[in-house]
């Protein structure tokens, strides 16, 4: 009678797995048509800092997103149940990768963020973003509303978020431990965790942050400076946003033309292939053509969060949730920075900023995305099966 029990639960699990055609059918095909586009203009834009060349931005770009895409929809096809079950050891491996980088990382622009992993060059805090937001679904898949007001239980899931944020502090990357804490902070309030704990959190910050600000490093120290004044060091730390802010205002409405911005190719734009690449849309096709890329950028999030929503297991709602936040972080801290809204730190545009350690990291949040809404309605059968 146990067995038949047994077996009786068990049905769901077989009965919801499905052959792979009827998995592709299933794949959300208008998020892949406008990740597709958003690389689109990545590679226009790329193309056009090289000054109208495909070397050395755009082709090499366009080689790693080709391969991302097939890895996207490779994963995409992995059954998310099996997915569930690597969420642990994904953030155990991601924690592993941080601390390697610490000791065998090369130093770039002042900080040890990457290392070079079988001929690839690989940022693990990009990473971790993706496995941390996998290993909180996993950890608050079944839990109750008792349990997520319960401190003692919340705090396992607390510690996930601190371990990863301290090791990526000590690169140090300000900008990705923040975007890193509030991932974090965003599933475990989808999740049910009480809001008003994290309001007490902001506020303790927002009141420290004299003494936070003692603590930086020097570097982050004047990019808070020339953020508050930028005039101050015109030909140094503040040159970079003004630069910025010109090309932005010179596009006008419908920009100078196609390999024709000033800023552009006349390299009066620092980083211009990476962090400040939105530039070159802004000065190039200007408000329409802006206007334009962000809308794709926003139909991304939309999408994103459509299949959190849509999901029917808890897992899938969170680790999509958390994926969707990734990305529009990614989005709106890079628009910020470049419009002078925020200080400078060094977060990419996704699909559009040169780099393939981001553009990896992003693909196969997508691809797990993708996972999630193709077996948006399997059911989990055991509690004790993941």
């Amino acid at each position: 009678m146990i067995e038949h029990a047994s077996l009786s639960y068990r049905r769901p699990f077989r009965e919801r797995s499905f052959g792979l055609a009827r998995k592709l059918m299933r794949v959300n095909w208008l998020f892949v048509l406008c990740v597709c586009a958003l690389a689109g203009v990545g590679y226009a834009a790329l193309y056009s800092a090289a000054g109208g060349s495909p070397q050395p931005y755009a082709q090499s770009q366009l080689i790693r997103f080709c391969g991302a895409l097939v890895l996207m929809i490779c994963i995409a096809m992995v059954d998310i149940r099996f997915i569930a079950k690597l969420s642990w050891p994904a953030w155990i491996f991601g924690i592993l990768l941080l601390i390697a980088v610490m000791k065998f990382g090369h130093v770039g622009l002042g900080a040890k963020r990457w290392m070079t992993v079988g001929g690839v060059e690989v940022q693990p805090s990009e990473l971790m973003k993706l496995f941390l937001a996998m290993a909180l679904g996993h950890y608050f898949k079944r839990a109750t509303p008792e349990q997520t007001g319960n401190l003692l239980f919340v705090m396992p899931a607390i510690l996930a978020i601190l371990v990863p944020m301290g090791l990526i502090l000590k690169e140090p990357n300000l900008g990705t431990a923040v975007i890193t804490g509030t991932i974090g902070a965003t599933v475990m309030l989808g999740a049910g965790v009480r809001w008003w704990w994290f309001a007490l959190v902001v506020v303790v910050i927002a009141v420290s942050a004299p003494v936070i600000y003692h603590h930086l490093h020097a570097y982050q120290k004047a990019r808070i400076d020339i953020f508050l004044n930028p005039g101050s060091d015109p030909l140094g730390a503040g040159y970079n946003i003004i630069q910025s802010k010109i090309a932005l205002g010179s596009g006008g409405f419908f920009g100078q033309g196609y390999l024709h911005g000033t800023q552009n190719q006349l390299n009066f734009l620092p980083e211009k292939q990476t962090d400040f690449v939105f530039t070159i849309v802004a000065e190039e096709f200007g408000f329409f053509g802006s206007v334009a890329v962000l809308g794709l950028l926003m139909m991304i999030v939309a999408l994103a969060y459509y299949t959190a929503l849509s999901c029917s297991h808890v897992y899938g709602r969170l680790v999509a949730l958390g994926i969707a936040t990734n990305f529009f972080l990614y989005c709106f801290v890079n628009l910020s920075m470049v419009m002078g809204l925020i200080p400078v730190g060094g977060v990419p545009l996704p699909l559009i900023s040169y780099g393939g350690s981001a553009l990896t990291a992003v693909m196969l949040g997508f691809g797990v995305l993708m996972s999630i809404h193709v077996h948006r309605d399997v059911e989990f059968a055991e509690p004790g099966d993941f």
